[in-house]
């Protein structure tokens, strides 16, 4: 066991300070990563508000991990010291459910362990995240990273890049199929870039005319403005698929109403209630209201592969872990373009 530098909350809404996290000794079956860069989600400030509930602390975010292998243990192959890997959500699920057999880890029926905030069946307590130097995880939840895009940019492809590509893939969108994103931030930034790579006709859906420059910059053919009452008018029915990645409560009818007969939206942003549905929206055309969260490891897999092929990461802004109080406060505040990732040096070397 070894005790690494980190960043944690000690409470509810508190700002991260320094702290030590315990990491256990490598194992047969485990990988440890030094750890490069560390996105910033926004689950993570959820988590350190204790937002959602079930809290832990102390709290140590991170789950957009990319680092270097240090060591392995006796029964790992296919990873050596040095090779470019990350590391996603999940650290851990049975193995064996159903979900797991599928590869849908995300889904497991008897509680997938989450990077930070799970159950650390190794120590006793919680899992501490990637706010800190490095990180030991069984080898079934190593990606191995592309190492011809910009690493850096590629740390929030473990989140905001699966939790976009899944839904993507599930629901088979194709090229030529009319896809709507509807908002435009840390999520809906990577799924206009997807959508665009592969083949789709893409709609950026946002309530900001300003942000229609950045859409079409993004790889959107067309900005539809959501207020606007004539343009969604002219929408109306013709969508194949809907991506909403709003993070907040809101009212879904309108977005309905643009979708085709038989077509879909999937809700990957809100994690709290919505505004009351109008079952008639639903019913009037066969149409589905649906959820997505990440993807399996084998998915993810394939999903850093497509960036690699394609050249996709995500738009951030670096800061220094001494900065995250005010990178957390910016992130609420909407004020990033579009995600922010910790240059985990600035641990190391403070």
């Amino acid at each position: 066991m070894s005790q690494v530098k980190a960043y944690a909350a000690q409470e509810p809404a508190a700002n991260l300070e320094p702290f030590e996290v315990k990491r256990r000794e490598v194992k047969e079956d485990d990988i440890q990563i030094d750890i490069e860069y560390c996105g910033v989600c926004h689950s993570d400030i959820h988590t350190v508000n204790n937002d959602w509930g079930g809290s832990q602390y102390p709290v140590v975010p991170g789950h957009e991990i990319i680092g270097r292998v240090m060591q392995v243990g006796k029964n790992v192959s296919g990873f050596k010291e040095g090779d470019l890997v990350g590391v996603g959500c999940m650290v851990d699920s049975c193995q064996h459910c159903d979900s797991c057999k599928e590869g849908l880890e995300q889904y497991c029926e008897n509680g997938v362990v989450m990077t930070y905030n799970g159950k650390d069946e190794h120590l006793g307590g919680h899992t501490f995240g990637g706010y800190s130097e490095n990180i030991i995880v069984d080898k079934k939840f190593v990606l191995r990273m592309p190492e011809n895009i910009d690493v850096k940019a590629a740390a929030p492809l473990l989140c905001a890049g699966i939790t976009t590509w899944s839904p993507l893939q599930h629901w088979n969108v194709k090229k030529g199929d009319k896809v709507g994103v509807i908002g435009l931030g840390g999520l809906g930034h990577m799924g206009v870039k997807f959508a665009h790579a592969l083949g789709a006709h893409v709609v950026m859906i946002t309530t900001s005319p300003e942000k229609s420059k950045d859409g079409k910059e993004l790889g959107a053919d067309e900005v539809l403005i959501s207020k606007d009452s004539e343009q969604m008018a002219e929408h109306r029915g013709s969508f194949d698929f809907l991506l909403n990645t709003v993070p907040v409560g809101h009212d879904v009818n309108p977005y309905l109403g643009l979708l085709k007969r038989d077509a879909t939206m999937v809700m990957v942003g809100a994690v709290e209630p919505l505004e009351p549905m109008h079952g008639g929206a639903l019913i009037v055309g066969r149409k589905s209201i649906a959820g997505s969260i990440i993807g399996g490891i084998k998915e993810t897999q394939e999903m850093l592969d497509f960036c690699g092929e394609h050249n996709i990461v995500s738009d951030v802004e670096m800061i220094d872990i001494q900065n995250i109080n005010e990178a957390y406060e910016r992130v609420v505040s909407s004020d990033v373009k579009y995600r922010f990732v910790i240059d985990m040096k600035s641990l190391k070397e403070k």
